[in-house]
């Protein structure tokens, strides 16, 4: 028998977009209760792979898998590379489904009675209105007055001092920032799996301030990575264009 398995929530992370499908990243929290003698199970992550086409059609877009609440059903597998799925278990979707949110559904119904009333109401004031009209006595139509064109002499524009471009914070201790795709990541680094546990965290807070918690340490001269390569999964998933780092002989 095949593993099955279903998920229901939304997104902890953005949309990331491959040749012929998506991937998202989700997390699920184990039962509040176990069977006495046995630990309570915490959160869970998943990173959910889906065939564009499959994703396409629940209208979901990149902003919106982020709020919305869906159902997703498939089967675990352990076979996608590490830079693909931080999360902790892959899942190989095969129905993705939008759920309905109650909260929406309760809003619209409420305002399409409030425009139904609304427009009883205006409906009324018109039918009054040309009543009173019919009853009133036709008036003189008053002659218009002419007024001479007047040239209303034109305000100077207030000069808007430049503003100077903000550069983006960035952690303590960054002696440099590079562009992501120039930094080469050694063999022996691919072949490791950080706890996914500590790389959500960096994701989280990525997402609280908008830059990496520490910067990544390579050498000057040829960008290899020496240190850091948690970040570097964090950098990639949030798709940074850009990266802090210091360098090895500042270490």
């Amino acid at each position: 028998m095949p593993h099955k398995m279903t998920l229901t929530g939304s997104a902890t992370g953005p949309l990331r977009e491959y040749d012929r499908y998506v991937a998202f990243d989700m997390r699920e929290k184990g039962s509040p209760s176990a069977p006495k003698g046995l630990k309570k199970s915490t959160f869970i992550s998943y990173t959910v792979f889906v065939a564009k086409k499959a994703f396409n059609k629940t209208g979901l877009t990149k902003k919106s898998i982020m709020h919305e609440k869906f159902l997703v059903q498939g089967e675990p597998t352990l076979d996608i590379p590490i830079d693909e799925c931080p999360g902790e278990i892959g899942v190989i979707c095969f129905q993705i489904t939008v759920l309905p949110n109650k909260n929406d559904k309760e809003a619209n119904e409420s305002n399409d009675k409030k425009e139904a009333k609304q427009e009883v109401s205006k409906a009324q004031q018109e039918v009054a209105a040309t009543k009173q009209k019919e009853k009133q006595e036709p008036v003189a139509k008053e002659a218009k007055t002419v007024h001479p064109d007047v040239k209303e002499t034109p305000v100077q524009e207030k000069k808007v001092a430049p503003q100077k471009k903000q550069q983006p914070i960035q952690p303590k201790g960054t002696k440099d920032v590079v562009n992501f795709d120039d930094i080469i990541v050694p063999e022996a680094f691919l072949k490791t799996r950080p706890n996914p546990v500590k790389t959500e965290e960096v994701i989280e807070f990525v997402k609280r301030t908008g830059h990496l918690d520490k910067p990544l340490t390579i050498e000057k001269e040829t960008k290899v990575l020496k240190d850091g390569y948690r970040r570097y999964i964090v950098a990639k998933t949030m798709k940074m264009d850009n990266v802090p780092v210091v360098y090895d002989y500042q270490k």
